[in-house]
């Protein structure tokens, strides 16, 4: 069991938690995705659950939500509702591998508590022993990414100045 954490401004964050998802369904496993802040259903990773009786996905964002500066009690609430819920559906469908996407983010908007975050991962390791976790999102306080036991910066080198958000890859 092992913790894996993505961060940094770069893209690919959640690419490479959703490479993890191909990988361990690859292998007859369980997979769970639980998005922070998230709630548009147009994305690849929400429309292919269909198709995977092992993979299930859980959006906890407010819809319409665009950015840092009109967060909500809305937004607090639905995160610290997503915490509650991965300790529950953890004991209920034990999957293999975990994944709160953009938590990262979540915690540096202060919509839950870094220590919150760590103690519900400690209670979520105890109930599965080999389950594997994934922590995305910009920003990933140090606690985290002293917690995790895999940490990867993703970085721009490169990018157009008008990004154009292409259907199958960004989203």
């Amino acid at each position: 069991m092992a913790i894996y954490l993505y961060t940094g401004k770069g893209a690919g964050k959640t690419t490479n938690a959703l490479g993890l998802t191909l990988r361990s369904l690859g292998h007859g496993h369980k997979v769970i995705i639980i998005q922070f802040l998230k709630w548009w259903k147009k994305t690849g990773e929400w429309k292919i659950a269909k198709k995977f009786p092992n993979y299930k996905i859980y959006q906890f964002g407010r819809k319409g939500w665009k950015g840092f500066k009109n967060l909500t009690k809305e937004d607090r609430k639905l995160a610290q509702k997503a915490l509650t819920f991965a300790e529950k559906i953890v004991k209920k469908e034990k999957p293999h591998l975990l994944i709160f996407d953009e938590i990262n983010l979540a915690v540096y908007l202060k919509l839950i508590n870094v220590k919150e975050v760590i103690n519900s991962l400690k209670k979520i390791q105890k109930t599965k022993k080999d389950l594997d976790i994934v922590l995305t999102g910009r920003y990933a306080p140090k606690a985290l990414i002293n917690f995790s036991d895999f940490a990867n910066k993703i970085s721009v080198i490169k990018m157009p100045k008008k990004l154009i958000a292409k259907k199958g890859i960004q989203y």
